[in-house]
């Protein structure tokens, strides 16, 4: 019998499928990213984020999930323009980050 519903997709991550190159890489080159609280004064402050859809705290959750297509659109909406690093109360270079994300990124596609 058709009920009209389906039963729920399950929506558990599973990271043992997932890329974790890009943050080994990110965290080899540059550990302060390792004290990330994700508190959004990047996002906040973001102009980028004010002009597009591009939001930090995305970047930084796909970068952790270890999913570099998403990873990959999100890092280039960024305008480098290091306010985000000016409000980081943690002191985390963003800029650099993006940077870094970028290269692995690349040399991934090699």
């Amino acid at each position: 019998m058709d009920f009209g519903f389906a039963p729920i997709k399950t929506r558990a991550i599973n990271y043992d499928k997932n890329d974790d190159r890009i943050i080994h890489y990110v965290l080899s080159h540059d550990a302060s990213f390792n004290v990330c609280l994700s508190c959004g004064s990047c996002t906040a402050t973001c102009i980028a984020g004010s002009l597009t859809n591009f939001n930090i705290r995305k970047m930084n959750t796909l970068l952790r999930r270890g999913e570099p297509e998403g990873l990959e659109i999100e890092v280039n909406k960024c305008m480098l323009c290091g306010k985000c690093h000016l409000v980081c109360p943690r002191g985390i270079n963003t800029r650099n980050v993006i940077m870094l994300i970028k290269k692995a990124i690349s040399e991934m596609k090699k």
